[in-house]
Parts: structure tokens; C-alpha cells; sequence
């Protein structure tokens, strides 16, 4: 179940060092942070997006409880947008 890009495309905020604009996009990763919670039964730690190979993809990092006496362990999944 991923969520759709939210992007807000607006003007350009700034430009790169090789002249390429930068323009200010958010992405909402709250339905892929569900979704990780939901499949992991972790404690949701953060959620961000990123760009990784020119796609947007939420990075989801989750607190996953440990079987009898281990220690929790701490998840890091990427979720394609």
C-alpha cells in the first residue's frame, strides 16, 4: 500500500553549482510509515523523504521489539514512491 507523491512543485528556491534550479518538493510517507509499522510491529522512529537514483523514495526507520530477553533492533526500509 504506498501513499502517491504529494510533490509541490513551486519556484525555483535556488540553483546548483552546475547551473540546475532547485525547487523545494515534499513527499508524504506517512501511509509507507504505516505501512512498515503495520508489517514489522515496530515503534515508527522517523520517516523522511529522499531521492536515491532519481526516484523518491521514503526511508522509514522503525524500533522493532526483540524475541524474549534480545534487545530491540532498529529497522531501516526504503519504500518507493
Amino acid at each position: 500500500m504506498a501513499t502517491p507523491l504529494a510533490a509541490d512543485m513551486g519556484a525555483p528556491v535556488g540553483t546548483a553549482p552546475d547551473g540546475t534550479a532547485i525547487v523545494r518538493v515534499a513527499a508524504d510517507c506517512s501511509g509507507a510509515a504505516a505501512q512498515v509499522v503495520g508489517q514489522t510491529g515496530g515503534q515508527l522512529l522517523s520517516a523522511s523523504a529522499k531521492t536515491q537514483g532519481g526516484k523518491v523514495v521514503c526511508v522509514i526507520t522503525v524500533l522493532v521489539p526483540g524475541n524474549g530477553s534480545e534487545r530491540p533492533k532498529k529497522v531501516t526500509v526504503s519504500v518507493p514512491q
